[in-house]
């Protein structure tokens, strides 16, 4: 039988998988994905996970959740991994890591008005915290956001991609 600190180890390693996966987006992006693309990108990340899970279960959904699932599907993969790299493409890695860090904050003014939940002050002020921290991290290099990406990246429909056809 297994000790609960080798328990505990695993169960923090696991947990580790999700944001060190997480983490990569921008380094996998920058470096190995071609620029501008972000429904190609989108579909390298979503579609090998959701096929080993499809042959993994070996089940459809029921035919009451076609609808739900391709609701949620179009939520969480087909509108959000597009504009994910799509941010990855345009912003610098430390600006969309501090605009990231921000999200416990979004999430908290949506649950106050829509499940009524009142954020208290220790998780606000633990939030404000987290995004100080980040923002300390990673925002001292110069630059900001650039509409038009670095010429490497110019998005077909920028100026400098435009100007140089």
């Amino acid at each position: 039988m297994p000790s609960m600190e080798t328990i505990h180890l695993r169960t923090v390693l696991v947990t580790a998988v999700a944001p060190a996966a997480w983490g990569t987006t921008y380094l996998v992006t920058e470096r190995f994905l071609p620029p501008d693309r972000p429904f190609f990108s989108a579909a390298v990340r979503a579609l090998p996970v959701g096929l080993v899970l499809l042959a993994w279960t070996r089940q459809l959904p029921p035919r009451g959740w076609w609808g739900r699932a391709i609701a949620l599907g179009l939520c969480n993969i087909g509108l959000f991994f597009p504009l994910l790299f799509l941010s990855a493409y345009r912003l610098p890695g430390g600006l969309a890591a501090t605009v990231q860090a921000a999200s416990p904050l979004v999430v908290m003014a949506l649950a106050w008005p829509l499940i009524r939940e009142r954020p208290t002050v220790l998780r606000v002020a633990a939030a404000l915290v987290g995004l100080t921290g980040v923002a300390l991290l990673v925002l001292r290099s110069p630059g900001g956001a650039d509409p038009s990406a670095s010429p490497r990246r110019s998005a077909p429909w920028s100026s400098r991609a435009s100007a140089s056809c």
